[in-house]
């Protein structure tokens, strides 16, 4: 229902409650003069007195049937009912030997309350009405009524108290008004917070939970059910116990309730393994009651530092790699002279050597920094991987003299794929070393399959080795830049390889689940050719 409506509905339920008022007016003036025959009341005409308080009474019925039925509309019947109460009550004024009977003072409350049902509108008009018809009746009781004591002082006193009640009225309904167009504005504006509130709370890259005391969830928002795992599409409106999907959560927060001095802290969650700092604020001044619980994502505020120390590494080791590259030429130049000259005695050659392959070491490193800055530059082509990697398995195996049985290849088809052509070779070229280095180097230990992923469009790429695997303590390391295992490693292959991965809007990901080494490239593939 709308809010006109609503109101049109209150205009409506209002008038029917005035008009109530005027029937039980009416019909005790009624029974006044014919049960208990006051002749106060009817002092001068008795007959024209229950005549003109039946009649009021018929007319109130007939009134409460019009309202009933909405016809006409609100403002007419509104304005017939103060009207008819004007000749009303000036009529048995009359009938009463006028306004000393004290009968007029009835239609202060008839005015007032029209007032507030029309919310003032009208009421100098109907004031003015009253005013008119109670001078009219004065005038007319002074001739027709004999020995009459005209009171013209009460009659304008008494006209006087009907424009005070209407400007009262005016006045009232006027900041009445207002602070209805305020409380719509309010009304409208509230459920507007409350929806940018919860769009705020659902987009915020923070777990939040809402606990009660009997430490059911409340409300969640969505990174919180993925830092939980719990089901998105589920009701929300069902109750679930902390305890049953977080218990090391549920238990800091029994600790923190019985000393909530240390309102944050570190914790591992161990259905994921996933590395949160946990804050709990109190609703209430009791923390037994209603606790909200912020969760952040360690992992992914240490990914955003990373990548900020990253952009700043990137533009430093960019001046950092021009600056080496001239004193490394001259250091290659003058070795290859000293391998030249062949002087009589070796040591020249061997210092040689020794100068040729730190260069060609140092060249290396340099080459890997910037590919820090180049990672986002690729051409991407279609490439038939099936025949991509049998041509790479050659000539990588001829470039580090491995045996080729060592890889196996396996694919039911031929499948595109949409990927830079030097940037896969580096991210192969990288994969395959790591696997060398870590299987067990007999025949079929490296395993190369192709296969259509979950989505139709990608094209998954594992690449597998019999060794033992990664260390499950440096799963959440191995793609750090500058993390290596081997001795003369400078740990930057793995990561430059999966930003390749990315620029060519292919992912790059380590499969814990497999006995040895698992990498898993899976990449964009217009559709598969048999």
């Amino acid at each position: 229902m709308s809010a006109d409506q609503i109101n049109t509905n209150q205009y409506w339920r209002s008038l029917y409650y005035f008009n109530i008022y005027r029937l039980i007016v009416g019909g005790s003036l009624v029974i006044i003069i014919w049960k208990l025959q006051f002749s106060h009341f009817d002092s001068y005409h008795h007959l024209l007195f229950l005549y003109i308080g039946l009649a009021h009474v018929l007319l109130s019925g007939l009134s409460m049937l019009l309202i009933k039925l909405r016809y006409p509309d609100f403002n007419w019947q509104l304005a017939i009912q103060v009207i008819y109460d004007i000749i009303f009550f000036s009529a048995i004024l009359y009938a009463s030997n006028g306004s000393q009977s004290g009968l007029g003072g009835l239609l202060l409350v008839s005015l007032a309350g029209a007032g507030l049902i029309n919310r003032g509108r009208m009421m100098l008009f109907f004031a003015s009405i009253a005013t008119i018809s109670l001078l009219l009746q004065e005038i007319y009781s002074s001739l027709t009524i004999d020995a009459y004591i005209t009171q013209y002082s009460q009659v304008g006193l008494l006209s006087m108290a009907y424009f005070a009640v209407a400007w009262v009225a005016h006045q009232s309904t006027k900041y009445a008004n207002v602070n209805d167009q305020l409380a719509q504005e309010c009304g409208i504006d509230l459920p507007n917070m409350s929806q940018i509130s919860q769009l705020v709370i659902q987009e915020l890259q923070k777990g939040v939970l809402v606990i009660d005391k009997h430490g059911n969830i409340r409300q969640r928002n969505t990174y919180a059910e993925k830092l939980l795992n719990l089901s998105s599409s589920a009701d929300k409106t069902d109750l679930i116990k902390l305890s049953d999907c977080a218990p090391e959560i549920a238990n800091r927060l029994a600790s923190w309730q019985g000393d909530n001095q240390i309102s944050s802290e570190l914790l591992r969650l161990s259905h994921n393994n996933a590395h949160v700092r946990i804050r709990f604020v109190s609703l209430q001044s009791d923390a037994r009651n209603e606790v909200v619980i912020f969760l952040e994502d360690m992992e992914r505020i240490q990914t955003q530092q990373q990548q900020l120390k990253l952009a700043t590494l990137g533009r430093l080791t960019a001046g950092i790699a021009h600056e080496i590259r001239n004193p490394l030429s001259a250091i290659s130049h003058a070795a290859e002279l000293l391998a030249e000259e062949r002087a009589t005695e070796n040591i020249d050659s061997r210092l040689a050597h020794i100068i040729c392959d730190n260069t060609q070491r140092l060249n290396k490193i340099v080459q890997n920094v910037l590919q820090l800055n180049r990672r986002n530059i690729s051409k991407i082509e279609i490439i038939n991987v099936q025949d991509y990697i049998q041509k790479f398995l050659e000539e990588f195996c001829h470039t580090d003299n491995i045996n080729m049985n060592i890889f196996i290849l396996n694919s039911s088809k031929n499948y595109l794929i949409s990927f830079d052509r030097n940037h896969l070779n580096q991210v192969l070229w990288n994969l395959c070393r790591n696997a060398w280095r870590h299987c067990r180097k007999q025949v079929g230990s490296i395993q190369i399959e192709l296969s259509t992923g979950l989505n139709k469009n990608n094209i998954q790429l594992d690449i597998i080795d019999d060794g033992l695997g990664v260390d499950p303590q440096q799963l959440k390391q191995i793609f750090e830049p500058f993390f290596t295992t081997a001795a003369n490693g400078i740990g930057l292959g793995l990561y430059i390889a999966r930003e390749m991965c990315e620029a060519n809007q292919a992912s790059l990901e380590y499969i814990e689940e497999a006995a040895g080494g698992h990498f898993r490239i899976i990449a964009k593939s217009n559709q598969p050719c048999l």
